[in-house]
């Protein structure tokens, strides 16, 4: 498989972006777009931390579930559950039921909500230098950069969990904090701001 493969539609996408529908929407529409807000940001990050160990895909079509489960993943509903709420979430098979990952979101919405600015002033502070050229292939992309080290080294001393380096790289990606699809991708993106 190559990194950049013409669609169904006669569209060049980046390879994964083409292999189902759901990931072509997802590409196409969200994947690599700036997004803010506080909110927005921590359902990503939220879902980003679901998804490790398991498929993308599987969240994606999940995450219809995780957002009714999680009120929409407004911070301070989330930040106010408690054990009936950790209950509730263990026994709803429309989402990831990892108890570890469930308490992990509900303690992120808790220091989301110490941020003296806002969770989105603190991700976007670790937004690297836009790329001016975009990456010929995905091996010349790391899984860690210095930017989500760091990023995940402040966001753990502010107390959050299951946010390491690949984590928080995958949040860059999935947010437009990067720029990383693939030269020749029909994707066109506003600039990160």
């Amino acid at each position: 498989m190559t990194d950049l493969v013409i669609g169904a539609d006669g569209l060049p996408r980046c390879a994964w972006g083409a292999s189902t529908p759901d990931y072509a929407v997802y590409h196409d529409t969200e994947w690599g777009r700036p997004l803010h807000g506080d909110d927005a940001l921590y359902e990503r990050m939220t879902l980003e931390a679901f998804q490790s160990g398991l498929s993308w895909l599987t969240i994606l079509r999940k995450r219809p579930a995780f957002r009714l489960a999680f009120d929409e993943f407004r911070i301070p509903t989330v930040a106010g559950y408690g054990d009936a709420d950790v209950t509730r979430l263990l026994a709803d098979a429309g989402i990831v039921r990892n108890r570890a990952k469930i308490e992990a979101a509900i303690a992120n919405a808790r220091a989301a909500l110490e941020l003296p600015d806002g969770l989105s002033a603190l991700l976007w502070s670790f937004a690297p230098v836009h790329r001016p050229v975009r990456p010929a292939s995905f091996a010349e992309l790391a899984a860690i950069t210095p930017e989500s080290t760091a990023m995940a080294k402040a966001l753990k001393k502010r107390g959050f969990r299951f946010v390491g380096p690949t984590t928080a790289y995958a949040l860059m990606q999935a947010t437009g904090m990067v720029d990383d699809h693939i030269v020749g991708c029909h994707v066109t993106l506003p600039p990160a701001a």
